[in-house]
């Protein structure tokens, strides 16, 4: 994502990876279905982390679960809330993400 923010701001990036291919770890992360985040109240997903809640809610405090789902959104991507109350894109797969983002 840093390379996302420093390309919209002109600066010229090059990616790397050391796989085959860029990204082929999360695409092998999202083989069972592509769980982006969710859709909890951000107090409920806090409270996850036990005794690092307080780390990380401020690790959270200016890019949470919904503006997760915002920027996928603005990469064209739709998302759901599935029964689980984790959140989908809506083909349950990684690569049209991927795609996108890249």
């Amino acid at each position: 994502m840093a390379a996302e923010v420093l390309a919209r701001a002109g600066v010229r990036v090059e990616l790397y990876d050391a796989m085959p291919s860029l990204g082929r770890k999360f695409l092998l992360a999202g083989v069972g279905g592509m769980n982006i985040t969710h859709s909890e109240p951000k107090d409920a997903f806090v409270g996850r982390y036990g005794e690092r809640q307080r780390e990380v809610a401020a690790l959270l405090q200016d890019f949470d679960a919904d503006a997760l789902r915002a920027w996928i959104h603005d990469l064209g991507i739709d998302t759901f809330v599935g029964t689980s109350g984790r959140v989908f894109p809506t083909d349950m797969k990684a690569a049209p993400l991927l795609r996108a983002w890249l």
